[in-house]
């Protein structure tokens, strides 16, 4: 994905952080103002100001996606969708259709970062929340942005109302590090010993999801939150992707009965399912890669019934 010194782009991409033991290190994101519903902090959520860079293969990039979705953010937030597959410029865009940028006519996501009045040492990394009225990127926390969809652009604040902060934010302390990353920490490990942790917490926060939605009909409340949003694309690559390309492969998401009638009853969710894009998760999961797949030869499966119907039916 490239990196950043003071504003300009090295295109020498130095590859996924690995502590010591050979563990998968994330980095962090950095740029993180914030949008407020009284505007108080210099941004306030005014409908067409703001744009999101994004790509569709991207799980961070989706939760953002999935939360614009459901809340129906579409004409309040453009966005600008890069390539699946990343080059030497990193995240890139074409000069005309579907994988054009719309806002700046950019060919690659470190032009953006560029752009940004402080000079960005990082990684180039999507989702980009950009202000059209100050020049300048919000935020880069897929996170942080998720939050203030949620909080500054909903009045009613339906994925993360007061009263259920805390147990949203107890779920996003488990799924993050466990589930989220999880299969990353699991896919990108570099010894046995870092695998073998990882691949034992993913199952072990799956097997705890499952048991919940026994008799839960989603992560918190009785309506769709932040939460249920924040895990919905992991689930979604699962089979698909993680599975196979990761090891994450004790089970598929299908073999469990709770989360896998929820997972299609988020996908049943007005303009979820249009977020969702497996044959571009097979194409960037298994792009060539000398430590997951030398030859870089793309399944043809496995077939997936996204839209068999759910015994819950949810809303947000």
């Amino acid at each position: 994905m490239g990196v950043m010194i003071n504003g300009t782009y090295q295109s020498n991409d130095p590859g996924p952080d690995s502590g010591a033991a050979g563990e998968f290190k994330r980095a962090a994101s950095t740029i993180r103002n914030w949008i407020t519903a009284d505007g108080m902090t210099g941004f306030a959520p005014d409908t067409g100001r703001y744009h999101l860079f994004a790509a569709w293969n991207c799980p961070w990039a989706h939760r953002v996606l999935a939360t614009r979705a459901v809340l129906g953010l579409r004409d309040a937030i453009s966005v600008s969708y890069a390539l699946p597959r990343r080059t030497p410029e990193g995240w890139v865009f074409d000069a005309s259709g579907d994988y054009a940028d719309p806002l700046m006519s950019a060919r690659a996501l470190h032009e953006i970062y560029a752009a940004h009045p402080e000079p960005y040492t990082g990684r180039v990394t999507v989702p980009v929340l950009w202000d059209k009225t100050l020049g300048q990127i919000v935020s880069n926390e897929s996170a942080d942005i998720m939050r203030m969809l949620g909080r500054a652009f909903d009045p009613d604040a339906r994925l993360c109302p007061d009263h259920l902060i805390k147990e949203i934010d107890a779920w996003n302390a488990l799924t993050y590090p466990t589930l989220n990353n999880g299969v990353y920490r699991a896919g990108f490990a570099r010894s046995q010993e870092a695998y073998d942790r990882a691949v034992a917490e993913v199952f072990e926060t799956l097997d705890k999801l499952d048991a919940h939605l026994s008799h839960h009909k989603t992560l918190v409340g009785d309506s769709v939150t932040e939460a249920d949003l924040r895990v919905f694309p992991t689930l979604v690559r699962f089979d698909v992707a993680y599975h196979y390309a990761f090891k994450c492969n004790i089970r598929r998401l299908m073999d469990y009965p709770n989360l896998w009638d929820y997972a299609r009853a988020l996908w049943a969710l007005p303009g979820l399912a249009e977020t969702v894009k497996p044959e571009i998760y097979k194409t960037g999961y298994f792009s060539q890669s000398d430590l997951r797949n030398p030859l870089g030869i793309v399944p043809a499966g496995p077939q997936i019934d996204w839209a068999k119907p759910a015994k819950r039916t949810l809303s947000v």
